[in-house]
């Protein structure tokens, strides 16, 4: 389990039992998002509490699952900030559109989250109910059309909508900041098309850690099929971190 994902578990959990135990805690924390000026804490608070065991325990399985893979691919900083952003943006959209709701859980966070996955890993299987294969990119749009037709009573449809608006955006901003024209810049000495080819053939895939395995195989096989210019520029800085030491290309920054 990654570090964030692991924080955030354990924060989720404690404050459910403390909301069981410690009386008028739920309604101080919560967000309303008309109180917003008056509480302004409870847009970053309200993501930690839920309302029974279901709740908790649907999000959690959900950070749990969409959590760890993302962290590991985005890195820690910029997958907590994901979180944050996506969970803030959700109580903005409420504000928007349900502005004396009372909202409370991490459902907008982890739709950001699950966004994330889903951008990044788009074809993979989700079993729903662990019986239902569902693709992670019609996931998030059958999760989206539900949000928009306000499917289930007692739902917060804005904050999921919030969050996957929120982690789209920051998503976009990240590749857009860290896209090619920044990494073209980095570079230094070029090497040679083949000789490269032969040092991403080095990476020992039996050897790399299984959140990070389908995407290794999926751009090695990328290689073999299409050739090293069909890479784009994340693909190579994401690969160059399992090339042995020794023959890490020296037109990739190490990370």
């Amino acid at each position: 389990m990654t570090t964030w994902v692991q924080r955030l578990l354990i924060a989720n959990v404690l404050m459910y039992f403390l909301q069981q135990t410690v009386p008028g805690l739920t309604e101080m924390l919560w967000f309303v998002p008309s109180l917003i000026v008056a509480r302004p804490w409870t847009i970053v608070t309200y993501m930690f509490l839920h309302g029974n065991l279901m709740h908790i325990g649907l999000n959690m399985l959900s950070l749990y699952f969409f959590g760890t893979r993302v962290e590991s691919r985005m890195g820690p900083q910029r997958f907590i900030a994901l979180y944050f952003i996506s969970g803030i943006s959700g109580g903005l959209l409420s504000f928007a559109f349900s502005p004396n709701a009372v909202i409370l859980g991490a459902s907008g966070a982890v739709f950001g989250v699950s966004l994330a996955y889903a951008r990044f890993w788009p074809r993979d299987q989700i079993l729903i109910w662990g019986v239902f294969p569902v693709e992670a990119r019609w996931l998030v749009a059958i999760s989206t059309a539900m949000a928009l037709l306000g499917v289930g009573r007692g739902v917060a449809h804005f904050a999921h909508l919030g969050g996957f608006l929120g982690g789209f955006l920051y998503l976009l901003y990240l590749e857009r900041r860290h896209g090619a024209k920044r990494f073209r810049a980095q570079t230094t000495i070029a090497v040679p098309p083949d000789s490269l080819a032969s040092r991403w053939n080095k990476v020992d895939r039996a050897r790399v850690h299984s959140v990070n395995q389908d995407e290794v195989n999926r751009i090695l096989d990328k290689i073999s099929a299409t050739g090293l210019k069909s890479l784009t520029p994340q693909e190579r800085l994401f690969l160059s971190n399992f090339v042995p030491p020794d023959d890490r290309p020296r037109d990739i920054p190490p990370s």
